[in-house]
């Protein structure tokens, strides 16, 4: 991409336009943050079920939680999960603890 005004290539790419950093020209991008549509993301449990933000899961294995005395017992129901980015995908709440969850150890149950 190059400035359309001295044709530079030093550009800053901001959320609704962009800018030369050479002659400090501004335009329009041609397509901005929010017109770009974020890629779903989608989270399988341990059995393969797809799981949705809202969901209960269950622990399929017991699971030491790191930094704590606490282990989460083969079973143990969560309150509704929230799905975000990253290595462990599930955030949630279980036995009162606000944990963040790998898919692998959990399966979804159906209420």
């Amino acid at each position: 991409m190059e400035c359309p005004l001295c044709t530079m290539d030093e550009i800053l790419v901001l959320a609704d336009h962009n800018e030369c950093v050479t002659c400090g020209h501004e335009w329009k991008s041609e397509t901005s943050v929010e017109d770009t549509a974020p890629e779903e993301l989608i989270v399988k449990d341990a059995f393969g079920n797809v799981l949705e933000n809202g969901d209960i899961v269950a622990m399929i294995k017991d699971l030491k939680l790191k930094g704590t005395s606490e282990t989460l017992k083969t079973g143990t129901k969560s309150k509704p999960i929230r799905l975000r980015e990253g290595d462990h995908e599930i955030d949630c709440k279980m036995n009162g603890l606000s944990i963040a969850l790998k898919a692998q150890f959990v399966k979804k149950v159906n209420s």
